[in-house]
């Protein structure tokens, strides 16, 4: 695993390296340079107004008391362009710009989560989902005894 991760960044920063070196030739490096800011301000304004829009997403399908799993995963992808937006290089951009795109991050998303297994045992230590959102379901509810208590401040004696 670490050898492939390696190799994948190693390759990344030398084609970056690459293709700056060549558009540099090409237009200066001033405007390279601004290019290359001007891309990861563009991008990191568009990944904010669209991290607004899935963490709205997000909510309204928490309180209808849904999984949302694509959202959820669509959120790490945006971290992940953001990364990839503020990383400089034209690469990346080119990378972040196709991911900010909703349509390639669904369907993305979607694969994602069709080959990912899920289980009450990754849920967390217990929880399973049901038609109101989650409960716990290790409480046996004989056990349970509803009351109502309340509190008396110590300096009202």
């Amino acid at each position: 695993m670490f050898a492939r991760l390696f190799i994948l960044f190693t390759a990344v920063s030398l084609l970056e390296i690459f293709v700056l070196v060549k558009v540099g030739g090409v237009l200066g490096a001033l405007p390279t340079v601004g290019l290359v800011i001007v891309t990861a301000l563009i991008g990191s304004a568009l990944v904010r107004s669209q991290g607004l829009q899935l963490v709205a997403e997000l909510q309204k399908r928490m309180a209808k008391g849904e999984m949302p799993g694509q959202q959820l995963v669509e959120g790490i992808m945006l971290i992940l362009t953001g990364m990839l937006l503020v990383t400089p290089g034209f690469v990346t951009d080119l990378c972040g710009l196709l991911l900010l795109q909703p349509t390639i991050r669904g369907v993305i998303a979607k694969t994602i989560l069709a080959n990912v297994k899920f289980s009450s045992a990754t849920m967390g230590a217990g929880f399973a989902q049901n038609h109101s959102g989650f409960s716990k379901n290790s409480i046996d509810d004989s056990d349970v005894i509803e009351g109502e208590f309340e509190r008396k401040d110590d300096d009202k004696k």
